[in-house]
Formats: C-alpha cells, structure tokens, sequence
C-alpha cells in the first residue's frame, strides 16, 4: 500500500501539515526538519511513486556576465517549453541568482521539490555550485554543461569540434595567423571552445602567437571598450580572429572598424552561436550555428525518459553545430 503523508507524520513526529510542506519545498520549515522527512519519504517510496506533472528549468545565474536576455537563450527556453508541451507537462521557469537573498531558501525549495523534474542551466556554474544539485529528490538534467567528477546526465554543445572545424576552415582559406578573442569570464563552453582552437593550429603545426589572443568582457560594450583600449596600443595584427562567441565577435568589428580596419579585406572574423542579427550585420558574420532549441527539447526527452523510467546511466549528450559561411572571412590563397 502507498505511503502516504499521515504515516510519514506518525513516524516522524511532526504533523501532516509540516510533512506536506517539507516534502513541496514550502517556507517554514527548518532544513534539518524538511531533511529527515524527505529521508523517510526516499525509504517509504513515497516520494518515488509522487506523480511528477512540472518541468522545472532552473536558470542559474552565478555572475550575469553570461546568462542574459538574448536570443540564444530565448531558443533554448522555447525549445524547452515546446517538448514540455508536447509531453503533457507544464513548463516552470525558475531564477536562481548566486547573488540574491531569497537564494539559500529558493535552492532547498527546488531541492526538496518532488513534484517537478528539474533542467539545470549550467553555463556559468563550476563543479562545486553543481554539486549541491546531488541532494535533489527528483531527477537532474544539466544543460549548457558538462562535469566529468560529477553524476548527471547533460546536453550540450560540441564546443571543442565546433571551433577546430572552424579554425581548420580559416587555414584552409590560407590563413596562418590566427588570433582568438577571448572572454574575460572563463565558463567552461568557453574553455572547451579554446582547446578547439589549440588542437586545429598544433595539428597543423602553426605556432600559437599568445599576443594574438586578446582578452574582452563578454557583453557587447565591454568587449567594444576592451578591444578600443587595445587597438589604441597599436598591436601587430593576425589576418583572422575566431571568438568565444557572436557578441564578442560583433564588438569587435565595430572597434576594429572604427580603427580604421576593413572586415574581412584586412582583418576576418568568425563568431560562434549564429544569433539572429548575425545576418544582417556589415559585413554578415561567419558564425557556428548552434541548435538552440533542439538542445532545449533533447534535454527535456532525457529528463522524462529519467522521471518515467528511472536509469543508473549517466549519458553526455554534445549537439553537433553546423558552420555558416557568410561575408566576414577573405580567401587569402590566390594572394
């Protein structure tokens, strides 16, 4: 017979109302309290036979730096809601900011939520503010992340690929002096996105110049100041850029033509998201397309295969981009 919330009252001690707050995240109870309910409710099956009817996709901001109002991540949540929809569950967006004080309280109250499935927006998250997710009573789904130490299932992109294709793409137009424009805040698609680039210049034996690799904010006027204060030094130049993505990309251009470059006669540049203005910028920015949506709905597919069915597997699953060749790249071989 199912355990229910009056026997879970008996055993504990603490009355039906506690109980049915601790085991819905509500306010009021204290944390070792909601623990040691939430402990009886895992060893009575409660909690495993609770029907999960939410989706909740927490986006977790740790800086803001990355993490904004932008079309990337506007496909990525339609893409969420959609397969949500289409699976009969109700979509629940959820703001987790390192940096409020409601944040303590709202992490124990998704923590301890058993009635929605959770998608995790790992962008700008390291392991240890990853970690704490293992306490969750309903299953997990990272996004936009990967953690190797760490027990989750995660959706992704395929960073490092993406930008070796890309960094291959520009030796194959002739292009020997390769600069990378570089985040100042180092999340890890970031860093993945950098051994990419490593890996394509040493297999083809071309060296690594460190003064090509220019630091900038990751925001479209932060990384336009950066890369204004560093023009003004007047620093010798590679013939293409590739950057940590679009809106790196696009400041830029609009430093370096300001300075009095031409995109791409004297310098290229490639982006990497493929956001929607990317096609109409001057010149249109040869960018890495990223399947925003379509990693949204892949990461809700696990997490119901997961609510439903229940797996000690552990999968990775990196979306493949696709390169979008526009006018910001200059063919140097018939130079």
């Amino acid at each position: 017979m199912k355990t229910s919330i009056r026997q879970i009252s008996k055993i504990t001690g603490f009355s039906p109302a506690t109980v049915s707050n601790a085991l819905s995240g509500k306010r009021g109870v204290n944390k070792e309290t909601a623990e040691k309910i939430l402990e009886v409710a895992k060893e009575r099956g409660y909690i495993n036979e609770t029907k999960i009817t939410n989706i909740k996709f927490v986006i977790y901001k740790k800086s803001g730096e990355i993490i904004s109002d932008t079309p990337f991540f506007s496909s990525l949540i339609e893409g969420v809601e959609m397969e949500s929809r289409a699976s009969g569950y109700k979509t629940i967006i959820c703001n987790l900011d390192k940096g409020s004080e409601e944040f303590e309280h709202l992490l124990e109250q998704i923590l301890n939520d058993s009635t929605s499935g959770i998608l995790l927006l790992a962008t700008e998250l390291n392991e240890e503010d990853v970690k704490v997710f293992e306490k969750a009573v309903s299953p997990v789904v990272v996004v936009d992340s990967w953690y190797g130490k760490l027990n989750f299932d995660s959706v992704l992109i395929n960073n490092t690929d993406s930008v070796h294709n890309a960094v291959d793409y520009l030796i194959s137009k002739g292009h020997h002096e390769i600069g990378y424009l570089k985040s100042e805040f180092r999340i890890r698609n970031f860093t993945y996105r950098a051994q990419g680039y490593r890996r394509a210049l040493i297999q083809k034996r071309i060296p690594i110049n460190e003064e090509y690799q220019v630091i900038l904010r990751p925001t479209m006027d932060g990384a336009y100041r950066d890369m204004d204060k560093y023009l003004n030094t007047n620093p010798k130049l590679p013939s293409a850029f590739v950057a940590d993505n679009d809106i790196i990309a696009l400041a830029a251009i609009k430093a370096l033509k300001q300075h009095g470059y031409k995109i791409p006669r004297d310098i290229s540049v490639i982006g990497f998201d493929d956001l929607p203005f990317c096609n109409i910028s001057s010149p249109s920015l040869t960018t890495i397309r990223v399947f925003k949506q379509d990693m949204g709905r892949m990461a809700v597919k696990r997490l119901i295969d997961k609510m439903q069915h229940g797996s000690s597997i552990h999968t990775k699953t990196e979306i493949c981009t696709e390169f979008i060749e526009r006018d910001s790249v200059k063919e140097l071989n018939s130079e």
